[in-house]
Parts: C-alpha cells; sequence; structure tokens
C-alpha cells in the first residue's frame, strides 16, 4: 500500500460515495435506472478499480491488465461512473448514457472503453470470468491449445461481481466447478448479497440457502464479509489474491439502495429517478 490503511480505506470510502452520486446522474440521463445493484456494490467497484486491479486507463486493450467482469451486467451506472472517474473516457460522456448509438448502453457492453465484457442475459459471467481466468495461463505462443497449461504464473487476475440471485442460475455452478477443477486461483468472484432481485427478497424467490457452503462444496476457498464496509473488502481483496491453487469466493453481504436511506434494503431494482432522490442523494453522499 502506498499509504497507511486507515488513509487509503477513507479515500475509498470517499470515492464511493462520489460515485454513488455520479452514478444516480447517470440513471437520471435515461429516467429510470439499476439503482438498487449498482447502489450495494459501489464498494466493490471502488476497491477493484482504484486500489487492487492492475489496468491503464490510456491503454484499454493492454494484454496483462487485470480484468473486472460484470456479470450483474444490469448495474452498469456504478461501473460507468467508475470507469469514467479512472479515466478511461470523458467524464462528460456520461451524459449519453442509454441514448442511441452510445457506448454506454444500459447493461455493460463491450464498446466501452475499460469493460471486457457484454452482460445482459444473468448466470452468464462466471463462464466468461473462467474463460478469461484460464486463458491467462496460455502464452501468447500457445494460443492454439485446448487447455490451460501450468507452465507459467497467470499474466493477469480475473474478478467477476455476481448477483445473489443470479447465483439461482445453474450456469453459476456449472462455472464453478470448471474454476476448481482448473485450480484458477486467479480468479476472484465476489457476490453482491444484497438479498433482492428484481422480482422480490431472493430467499422467497429461490432460497439457495448457504452461498459460502456451496462454493466450499464446490472447492473455492471463501471468505464471508460486510460488502459495504471498506476496510473489509480491501483485507479480503488481499487475502484472495494470495491464495494458491484454488478460485476463491467472497460473499459481500451488502444493503441494496445502500447510501439513499429512504430506498435501503427495498428492491428499488430498477425504478423511477426523480429530482428529490438526487436531492436526498446530495445531501447523504457529499458528508
Amino acid at each position: 500500500m502506498i499509504m497507511g490503511n486507515d488513509e487509503l480505506v477513507r479515500d475509498l470510502e470517499a470515492k464511493a460515495k462520489k460515485l454513488r452520486l455520479e452514478s444516480l446522474s447517470v440513471m437520471k440521463e435515461m429516467g429510470i435506472g439499476w439503482l438498487g445493484g449498482s447502489f450495494s456494490s459501489a464498494d466493490l467497484v471502488t476497491a477493484l478499480l482504484f486500489y487492487k486491479m492492475r489496468h491503464d486507463p490510456k491503454n484499454p486493450q493492454w494484454p496483462e491488465r487485470d480484468r473486472l467482469i460484470t456479470s450483474k451486467g444490469h448495474s452498469c451506472e456504478i461501473v460507468y461512473a467508475a470507469l469514467a472517474e479512472a479515466g478511461y473516457f470523458p467524464r462528460e460522456e456520461l451524459k449519453t448514457y442509454s441514448h442511441p448509438g452510445a457506448r454506454l448502453q444500459t447493461h455493460v457492453n463491450t464498446r466501452t472503453p475499460g469493460v471486457d465484457y457484454s452482460g445482459g442475459s444473468l448466470g452468464l459471467g462466471l463462464s466468461f470470468a473462467v474463460g478469461s481466468a484460464a486463458g491467462a495461463y496460455i502464452q501468447p505462443a500457445e494460443a492454439n491449445l485446448a487447455a490451460p497449461v501450468r507452465r507459467h504464473a497467470p499474466r493477469y487476475r480475473v474478478y467477476c461481481v455476481v448477483g445473489d440471485g443470479e447465483c439461482n442460475e445453474g450456469q453459476v455452478w456449472e462455472a464453478a466447478a470448471s474454476a476448481s477443477h482448473f485450480r484458477l486461483d486467479n480468479l476472484t468472484a465476489i457476490i453482491d448479497s444484497n438479498r433482492f432481485q428484481s422480482t422480490g427478497a431472493v430467499e422467497k424467490t429461490l432460497n439457495m440457502l448457504s452461498l459460502a457452503e456451496k462454493f466450499r462444496s464446490f472447492g473455492w476457498e471463501v471468505r464471508e464479509i460486510d460488502g459495504n464496509k471498506m476496510g473489509d473488502v480491501v483485507a479480503t481483496l488481499e487475502w484472495a489474491a494470495n491464495i494458491q491453487g484454488k478460485p476463491q469466493a467472497i460473499i459481500a453481504h451488502t444493503v441494496k439502495g445502500k447510501g439513499l436511506p429512504p430506498y435501503e434494503n427495498t428492491n428499488c431494482h430498477f425504478i423511477k429517478i426523480t429530482d428529490e432522490m438526487i436531492k436526498i442523494g446530495q445531501e447523504t453522499l457529499k458528508n
């Protein structure tokens, strides 16, 4: 770390608040937005892009860059706000969100600089992340090999943000089995466990019981954290980077709508963005 841990955490907390407010303005462009999931995952995205990941906004296709796979692709507004803050594209471009022909569409897509995965249908991102992580073990000269080889250290790490409701999808668990089988220790899945999905509470729609125990049973190293507590997020990303021989799952217990008190812990999935919400955000997120 380039600064004291307390100072680092404070700076990242301030950054996450700024990005929540910025993403709220992004949603206002369309008049409706994925508020709940963007706000619940804000601390996770902030810690990844502004602390842990190796990436270069001036060279978005740098082959050695770490990859961020936003499997819950609808939570794009917080990702766009973070990428603009990091310098991948001008902040003014955020005003084009959801406009016809714009690079910033209502799910993450690879037309956007800094985005490595086009999200839409849920349940697919972890499979994509497994392939990407396996590819990190293959040197360019070995690109014709059918399976990942382990003669080299991985060239990059892959971080995949998955929704807890998304874990209802069977493909998530096929991907989990593959990651363990190939011992992809350069893969970290971060489960944004905010307890809600589009149709209501996750446990009422399809109760998956303990996600931590499920990932462990598939051969992953697992930690459960408060995903809206920046100190926990930073420390656990450090833990994950030091695990050898196994992929890592971080079960991040978060609050849907975190940072906008009237909407916290509600199913504010895809909702109308009003001037009153902007006002509340300015009052609570600028402190």
